[in-house]
């Protein structure tokens, strides 16, 4: 955001209510998303197209550092901006983490990623077991053929047999009469 991203933060700081609560604010293209808990406002902006749930998993982990790094104390007692040069790395450092890893960092959607990888896997093995049930009917259409071969060529050896046996009976006796 551009221009007047400080004025539109500071119309949004003034309409959080003090008390402990989480809610989402939409200006123009963005989303506002922010964390109230001890008196601490945590805010951060998003494009429409990230997940809520991204960017509460990053406010939640800014909350835990930040009251980790400071107690509650601290930032009661601290003039406005006077923990941005300490902290500003910590949180330009979980921002590139979740700008980067994107849909992935919740746990949800880590799950739905591995049911998806499962659900292809799946897929996979049904369409190889498919190709094997394909390549099976084709043996078994051979098989069948070459059965049928050699029922055939049974017959036809059952028949020259037959047929060289009378040609023979008929040499053996054209020898005894002659």
């Amino acid at each position: 955001v551009t221009g007047n991203f400080p004025t539109v933060t500071r119309v949004l700081l003034a309409k959080i209510p003090p008390s402990d609560g989480r809610m989402v604010y939409n200006y123009d293209d963005y989303v506002f998303h922010y964390v109230v808990e001890n008196g601490i406002c945590f805010l951060c902006m998003s494009d429409e197209k990230h997940r809520h749930r991204v960017a509460f998993a990053l406010l939640q982990e800014i909350k835990e550092l930040f009251t980790h790094k400071y107690g509650l104390e601290v930032p009661q007692r601290a003039i406005a901006f006077s923990l941005n040069e300490e902290f500003s790395r910590i949180l330009q450092d979980r921002m590139e983490y979740y700008n980067s890893a994107g849909a992935n960092v919740d746990s949800l959607s880590s799950v739905k990623n591995q049911i998806e990888s499962v659900k292809d896997n799946m897929v996979q093995n049904i369409e190889q077991v498919l190709e094997r049930g394909e390549k099976i009917e084709l043996l078994v259409d051979k098989t069948d053929r070459l059965n049928q071969q050699a029922f055939i060529f049974e017959r036809s050896g059952r028949e020259l047999k037959r047929a060289m046996w009378w040609r023979n009976a008929r040499w053996a006796a054209f020898l005894v009469v002659a």
